[in-house]
């Protein structure tokens, strides 16, 4: 399949809907899913809305931002940076409370919002049931026969098998990070100087040709939220604990700024940009 101009004929060619892989889309990714740490630990842990009534409320948002996506009839920066926000949320919530119960509150906390407080499967158990569910996605996905390729997803069921890949896979990030930060000895920053390790190695394997580009793509968009969740907990977290101490709301002011900006720059850009069209053959 090829890009065409827009000669192309219309029943034969669809409008491209998803991004360009480039440096750009990977410093917002990595924006995106730190914000997505801060801002779903906002609303579960400093306003006390509690993991399980966070995550219904998270998901139904993101169920509101895929629709408005799968709608688009082109790529839309805001739409698809919001679609990738509300997934890194959701993802956040939903991890915390498959792995967490009440050994994982403040001391002198009885509880947290309405709700069960989580189920307690631990980092290890959440991460495995995760990354069977994510291998699932690629097993069904593999079975349809429709590309992996970010650049040649073209169809709704494509699109849809994408966006549930995603968030599954921000989910499993999470909890990697969390793991990580929380419970391998590293701590914030050790863990997330790990990740960074994985994705320059990454990086150069994008220089070997046996290497499949698409799977590499697809390892770093999982290991670019475990960094976004480490990240994030350095950012937050109290001195004490090794992080930052600037809480979850300074960070995710100052995270919402960075992702705004590349947004509207992205934006601009998609609109000086003529239409580009894939061939449905």
């Amino acid at each position: 399949m090829t890009a065409t101009t827009h000669r192309a004929a219309p029943a034969r060619a669809v409008l491209k809907k998803l991004p360009e892989i480039t440096l750009a889309f990977w410093i917002m990714k990595v924006a995106a899913t730190t914000l997505g740490e801060t801002a779903g630990d906002l609303i579960a842990q400093t306003l006390r809305l509690g993991y399980f009534l966070s995550t219904v409320t998270l998901f139904a948002i993101f169920v509101v931002t895929l629709v408005i996506q799968l709608r688009s009839r082109r790529y839309n920066p805001i739409y698809y940076w919001t679609v990738i926000l509300s997934t890194s949320m959701a993802g956040t919530t939903l991890s915390d409370f498959m792995n967490r119960d009440t050994h994982y509150l403040a001391p002198g906390t009885g509880s947290l919002g309405w709700g069960p407080q989580g189920l307690g499967l631990g980092y290890p158990t959440g991460a495995a049931i995760l990354t069977s569910l994510l291998i699932g996605v690629f097993i069904a996905w593999k079975t349809t026969g429709l590309p992996f390729d970010i650049n040649r997803i073209r169809t709704f069921r494509g699109e849809a098998l994408f966006w549930t890949a995603i968030l599954i896979s921000n989910t499993l990030g999470t909890s990697m990070g969390d793991f990580l930060s929380d419970s391998s000895g590293l701590g914030y920053l050790g863990g997330a100087l790990l990740i960074t390790g994985a994705l320059t190695v990454l990086a150069i394997a994008t220089t070997i040709r046996r290497v499949p580009n698409v799977l590499i793509f697809w390892l770093a968009f999982v290991l670019t939220r475990p960094l976004g969740a480490t990240v994030g907990d350095f950012f937050t977290k109290p001195v004490v604990k090794g992080g930052l101490g600037l809480g979850t709301y300074g960070a995710s002011a100052a995270l919402v700024a960075v992702l705004a900006g590349f947004m509207a720059w992205s934006a601009m850009r998609e609109r000086n940009r003529p239409a580009v069209l894939l061939s449905a053959g």
